[in-house]
């Protein structure tokens, strides 16, 4: 198996390493200091406005559309679950936000292209496009969760505009977690897969970072 583009393994290991817990602990000082950067700490404190939120989401939309671009495939593993997909959900809430047009109104910034760029060159490599799956949809039933809650409080926004956040799974958002992190472990993935995805994962904290320092600007 190349290494260059590493492909999941998807017999399950008798005893699979606990992956989840290995790419949540390597890539923890890239979380916190992507979710300390200035424009969102100032977002959820209240301290920017509604359009704000809508810039951010806007930009948002542009890099969902790049990661669900590949698509669902018959032979994927249950962790590329159809269920996680966003982009629906964001189109709805930019109209209801007053951006139906967000494409012409809120063009993806440079950093956003890059990150969107990114994930559509990993359309065929489905150990590092894992890395933005974990990062993204895992990060909507966790912090998301939290995102939609402050939003909703500083600035009025209505469940119509928040939709996003609303996930339909069953057992709703900590058992579907659970649920997911299971499903990474029994990948089976290889030692230099682990470290494609750790590094991969790490990546995609930086890209997200580079977003809002653009969105700050």
């Amino acid at each position: 198996m190349s290494t260059a583009t590493p492909a999941i393994d998807r017999e399950t290991a008798a005893e699979p390493l606990d992956v989840a817990a290995l790419v949540r602990a390597a890539s923890a000082d890239d979380h916190r200091a992507t979710e300390t950067r200035g424009f969102i700490v100032e977002l959820m404190r209240g301290e920017r406005s509604l359009d704000d939120y809508t810039r951010y989401l806007a930009q948002l939309a542009w890099i969902y559309e790049a990661l669900e671009a590949r698509g669902i495939r018959t032979d994927d593993p249950a962790v590329f679950d159809p269920a996680l997909a966003r982009m629906a959900a964001i189109d709805a809430d930019l109209a209801a936000l007053g951006a139906p047009d967000w494409r012409e109104t809120h063009p993806a910034l440079p950093a956003t292209a890059d990150y969107a760029a990114h994930l559509r060159s990993l359309a065929d490599d489905d150990v590092r496009y894992l890395a933005h799956h974990y990062t993204r949809y895992l990060g909507d039933l966790s912090g998301g969760q939290a995102i939609a809650a402050l939003v909703a409080r500083h600035y009025g926004a209505t469940p119509e505009q928040l939709g996003f956040y609303a996930f339909d799974l069953e057992g709703g958002p900590v058992q579907y977690k659970r649920r997911y992190r299971t499903a990474m472990n029994e990948l089976g993935l290889e030692a230099e897969e682990v470290d494609a995805l750790i590094a991969e994962v790490r990546a995609s904290f930086r890209f997200n970072g580079a977003i809002f320092e653009a969105l700050d600007a």
